[in-house]
């Protein structure tokens, strides 16, 4: 059994723990969890993970989050991962900061990202988990908001839920997207 987990976000020194780099952060708990390490790779940083007798690749696409696709189409293709093994992790401003939303399947929702997967792959019909950020920004300032870094305040509850969300990929690999999208999309994350 082989995944194929994809942290989208940015490469670069100033987009370290920025908001639109959350899928780099849990992908990175993840790995960093199961004791693997990254290696710069083909369009991505890639690390290997082995757990539960599962194999899990994790990369965090080296290509900037709108060709994020290119690196997903590459690893699927190379690793020969089936598109429901695919789990992508994302930011979401559409959801407060409290949640996080994993689905099956669905519309890109206007993030970049997940525009580029969608294309790469021709089909809307790959996993995602959703890390909400919350849409706390003044109007026009979107893209200032999600690559800003996060304030001192919500730091405890990002922690938490990058911890939750390595719980959520874990899940997926054991329990399968049906049973664990139940228990993540009907919690609410607090401190």
């Amino acid at each position: 059994m082989k995944f194929l987990i994809v942290g989208l976000g940015n490469a670069g020194n100033e987009y370290i723990h920025t908001r639109h780099n959350i899928g780099f952060d849990v992908v990175n708990a993840f790995v960093t969890k199961h004791g693997g390490k990254f290696s710069s790779g083909r369009l991505a940083y890639v690390a290997e993970v082995k757990w539960k007798g599962k194999i899990f690749m994790c990369i965090c696409p080296t290509t900037y989050m709108n060709l994020s696709g290119n690196a997903v189409k590459y690893w699927m293709d190379k690793e020969k991962v089936p598109v429901g093994n695919i789990l992508v992790i994302t930011d979401d401003v559409a959801l407060p900061l409290t949640k996080m939303r994993l689905r099956p399947s669905g519309s890109d929702g206007g993030h970049n990202g997940l525009r580029s997967v969608e294309a790469a792959l021709m089909s809307r019909d790959y996993p995602r988990l959703r890390f909400g950020i919350g849409n706390d920004y003044p109007k026009g300032l979107q893209a200032d908001y999600v690559l800003s870094k996060w304030r001192k305040e919500e730091e405890p509850l990002v922690k938490l839920k990058i911890n939750k969300a390595v719980e959520v990929i874990e899940s997926f690999a054991t329990k399968g997207v049906a049973l664990s999208m139940n228990d993540v999309n009907s919690s609410e994350y607090s401190i």
